[in-house]
């Protein structure tokens, strides 16, 4: 990539580029401090993020305007997006500033890293489960249950279907959530330990489609209560720093946290989220 982007751009006329580029915070979000942190990712993944935050030319940001998308050099389109308060984003990540120029082309710093996975919900969900992404498998006992509730169709998708929004648990939010009932989840099979019927309304819960389908965080309805895929509702809550909180009508006071937030798949967008949501 260092290569690539050190020099003209063959593919240009002027020979240019235009990076969204994300701020060393923006790496920070997801664990990603010091060089020695992007290990915790596979390569090839590295390397695909990286390409997404690249446009072949210039894109100005008389360019920029809301509504518009733009192919990276990944493939997937990016969407700009501006919200109420004027502030403009890039799917979900703020745009800090724009038009810094570079000797081959254009700098928009940017407050998240961009993510896409060029894959539907749930060959994104197996990528994190088999290790793909991270070194460290994620997403495993999300993906057990997807399997148990014969849910897998669904969050596949057909060509021309809506778009989701996907709030994704981690493991340990499995976990936590088998303290809670009593009955212990210490491993993706013991998801297999509750009705299948429970199960399926829970993973329901976290699927939203509709308007509020294939949505950023920059879009969604903050502060606002929506209708889930089971027709349970679940609650946003402010819109700060990027992010929003989310809640099951289960889940008490207790509400769910962004972990990673705006992953961008080709039927909708993944929020990967610290709790289970409850109906």
């Amino acid at each position: 990539m260092a290569v690539l982007l050190g020099n003209k751009n063959p593919n240009d006329p002027q020979g240019n580029y235009t990076v969204f580029a994300p701020t060393n915070e923006a790496f920070a979000r997801l664990g990603l401090n010091t060089a020695q942190d992007l290990t915790a990712l596979q390569q090839p993944f590295l390397r695909n993020t990286l390409l997404y935050h690249v446009f072949s030319g210039s894109l100005p940001s008389s360019g920029l305007a809301s509504g518009t998308s733009s192919p990276s050099a990944l493939g997937p389109q990016r969407r700009i997006i501006r919200r109420a308060d004027g502030t403009l984003y890039v799917n979900g990540s703020k745009i800090l500033a724009t038009d810094v120029r570079a000797a081959n082309g254009l700098i928009h710093p940017i407050d998240k890293v961009l993510l896409a996975t060029g894959a539907d919900v749930l060959n994104s969900a197996l990528a994190l489960q088999s290790a793909k992404v991270f070194v460290k498998p994620e997403l495993t006992f999300l993906v057990e249950a997807v399997i148990y509730a014969n849910l897998t169709g669904a969050l596949t998708g057909s060509p021309g279907s809506a778009p989701l929004t996907v709030f994704a648990p981690t493991n340990q939010a499995f976990k936590d959530l088998g303290v809670l009932l009593g009955v212990p989840l210490n491993q993706p099979s013991d998801i297999r330990k509750l009705p299948v019927a429970t199960v399926t309304k829970v993973l329901l819960n976290h699927v939203v489609g509709g308007a509020q389908g294939g949505k950023f965080t920059s879009e969604l309805p903050n502060g606002s209560t929506v209708a889930s895929a089971g027709g349970d509702p679940v609650a946003f809550g402010a819109f700060n720093n990027g992010v929003l909180t989310v809640k099951g009508a289960g889940n008490g006071t207790a509400v769910a946290n962004m972990v990673i937030p705006d992953v961008q798949c080709t039927n909708g967008v993944v929020h990967v989220i610290d709790r289970v949501l409850l109906p």
